[in-house]
């Protein structure tokens, strides 16, 4: 059992223009696990751009970005520039990521679940069931084989945002990342899936370590939940970290403001994404 915090992500001095409009302007930023971060910030600071970044989807113009390397019994932090496509894959496999519109695949609830397990661990039903199970009971979700076999595109927005987590837990993640977890869901489900997340973060797993969740978000109400480490971005940096309490209390000139408008951006967030196609998967990544 691991007995101090690893380093999981290490980002020094990153920067990401894309054209003309520069994004990230020197992020420096250190997550360690055991850790419950939330990324915040006004629209266009750079939350998503940071997230996709951090998941290899968009290579740093300067800067780096160190990860721990969980795909080997010594791992030790690498630069996430040196890992060729299957390196990256290794990463993944002990990475979830929960989209905010869930990326849920077309077909069955056992089918999202499943087809992770068998393209990348390369399970075969006979083993996958069994996790399948296990992580819809660990969401709250039923667990028989009617549910299981049942269309996902059922699902009410509450259960298919379980059924997205169940599907990063089924791989055993040291690192789960949320991106706008509770966007488009009523206040009842929103506070079961604040729940949930604090539930999933303090899951052991397997080899004892502890589990590190980031999550992107606008959402008020989960940063008075869960008090997590808050890291606001403004103007492509690093302009506060450090606990809730410190953020919610701060008559900063920039966080005032943007603290007491945090329902609005909130709402303003699921009109702008309810007009843009919904993504049934994103190449390269567990989702």
């Amino acid at each position: 059992m691991k007995t101090e915090a690893t380093t999981e992500i290490l980002i020094e001095n990153l920067y990401k223009s894309f054209k003309e409009n520069k994004v990230l302007r020197g992020i420096i930023l250190k997550i360690s696990s055991g850790e419950v971060i939330a990324i915040v910030g006004g629209s266009g600071c750079g939350k998503t751009v940071l997230l996709n970044t951090i998941l290899g989807q968009y290579p740093p113009d300067t800067g780096r970005i160190l990860v721990f390397d969980h795909a080997h019994k010594n791992g030790k932090s690498k630069d996430l520039a040196e890992f060729d496509s299957f390196e990256i894959d290794d990463i993944h496999k002990h990475w979830g990521v929960v989209f905010q519109r869930n990326a849920l695949f077309s077909g069955s609830i056992y089918k999202n679940i499943a087809l992770w397990l068998s393209e990348v661990k390369g399970l075969d039903d006979d083993a996958i069931l069994p996790i399948a199970k296990r992580t819809l009971g660990d969401v709250g979700l039923p667990t028989d084989l009617d549910f299981l076999n049942s269309d996902q595109n059922r699902l009410s927005g509450g259960m298919a945002k379980r059924l997205a987590i169940a599907r990063a837990l089924s791989m055993d993640p040291y690192v789960i990342f949320y991106d706008e977890p509770t966007t488009g869901l009523d206040p009842v489900s929103s506070e079961q899936i604040h729940k949930l997340i604090m539930a999933t973060h303090n899951m052991n797993l397997p080899d004892g370590s502890q589990r590190t969740t980031v999550i992107i978000t606008h959402d008020k109400d989960l940063l008075f939940r869960l008090r997590p480490r808050t890291i606001m971005l403004h103007d492509g940096k690093v302009h506060f970290d450090g606990p809730f309490s410190a953020f919610e209390e701060s008559n900063s000139e920039i966080i005032r403001p943007y603290f007491e408008l945090m329902p609005v951006l909130q709402r303003r967030h699921l009109e702008e994404i309810s007009q843009t196609p919904n993504p049934s998967t994103r190449k390269g990544l567990l989702v």
